[in-house]
């Protein structure tokens, strides 16, 4: 079980693998981003993203699940107060793998609540030859393994 008290400041993990899939593109889009770049391989070849690629909404769930996977669910997560950042940065077409890898860029303890340390992140899926294709910057809240210790 990961705490508070176990993330420290320039800590790097990756995790997960993840194969995107051409009807699952097609799947989330025709139900949430019904975009021609994400349903139809004509209209996606005509664009700058060279071929049907996923939407970003649907790499963000990507995200969520192999954060969850490789380290939400083995955690004492108390939630996210939100996302600072969300960059798309290449096109994600079919096949393509991908892992995440994460960073801590600060952690500190909650002022109002001693329970409860923040743990602000940097997180990329990155592909099979480590290009970031997305990046997303936000914070996590996570229990402490001992609340009743206070840092001044």
């Amino acid at each position: 079980m990961l705490y508070w008290e176990d993330f420290h400041e320039g800590h790097v993990a990756t995790c997960g693998r993840y194969v995107v899939g051409r009807e699952e593109i097609i799947a989330f889009a025709r139900e949430y981003d019904p975009s021609p770049i994400h349903l139809d391989d004509a209209a996606a070849e005509a664009t700058r993203l060279g071929g049907l690629s996923a939407s970003g909404w649907h790499l963000c769930c990507i995200f969520m699940r192999l954060t969850a996977d490789g380290m939400l669910n083995n955690s004492d997560c108390l939630g996210s107060p939100g996302i600072d950042e969300v960059r798309f940065l290449k096109p994600v077409h079919p096949g393509t793998v991908l892992s995440l890898r994460r960073e801590v860029l600060e952690t500190r303890s909650s002022k109002s609540k001693p329970e409860m340390g923040l743990v602000k992140f940097r997180f990329e899926l990155i592909d099979a030859g480590a290009n970031v294709m997305v990046d997303l910057v936000g914070t996590v809240m996570f229990g402490r393994r001992n609340p009743g210790f206070r840092l001044i």
